[in-house]
C-alpha cells in the first residue's frame, strides 16, 4: 500500500519539477526590454480611453449564465437519445420529469424577467413610496 502512495509523490514530485522546469527555462531565455508603447493596455488594436473598471450591466452575466445552463443541461439529452430504445419506458419518464424540471426553470426565468434586456422597474407597492422619500430627502 505504501508503494502505491509512493508513486502518486513520485508523480506529484515530476509534476512540479516539470512545471517549476518550464517557468524558469522562459524566464532565464525570454527577451526583457520594457518599454511605455509595451506596457500599455492592447484592446483590439484601439486606443484605450477611460478608466479601465468600468462597471457592466449585470444583464451580461444573467443572461450568459441562463444561457450556461440550459446549454449543459441540453448536453444530457444525446447520450440518453443515443440508447432510448434499450433503456424503455422507465427512462423516458424520467426524461420527461427532467425536460418538465428545464421546462419549469425556463419560464420561471422569463417570468421573472431574466430574458428581457431591459429589464422593467420592480412592480412592488413600496417602489413609488420609497421614491418619493429620495426625492423629498433630496429637495
Amino acid at each position: 500500500m505504501l508503494s502505491e502512495f509512493a508513486k502518486v509523490l513520485l508523480f506529484l514530485i515530476i509534476g512540479v519539477i516539470f512545471v517549476a522546469g518550464g517557468l524558469i527555462t522562459n524566464r532565464l531565455i525570454r527577451p526583457h526590454k520594457p518599454n511605455p508603447e509595451k506596457s500599455t493596455i492592447y484592446e483590439c488594436g484601439e486606443e484605450p480611453i477611460g478608466n479601465p473598471w468600468v462597471k457592466f450591466n449585470i444583464r451580461f452575466y444573467t443572461v450568459a449564465l441562463i444561457f450556461l445552463i440550459f446549454e449543459v443541461e441540453v448536453v444530457f439529452l444525446f447520450p440518453w437519445a443515443v440508447i432510448y430504445k434499450e433503456l424503455g419506458l422507465f427512462a423516458f419518464i424520467e426524461m420527461v420529469v427532467f425536460l418538465l424540471i428545464l421546462i419549469l426553470g425556463y419560464v420561471y426565468a422569463w417570468a421573472k424577467g431574466d430574458l428581457e434586456w431591459d429589464k422593467p422597474k420592480p412592480k412592488y407597492l413600496g417602489f413609488e413610496r420609497e421614491k418619493r422619500e429620495i426625492e423629498e430627502v433630496q429637495a
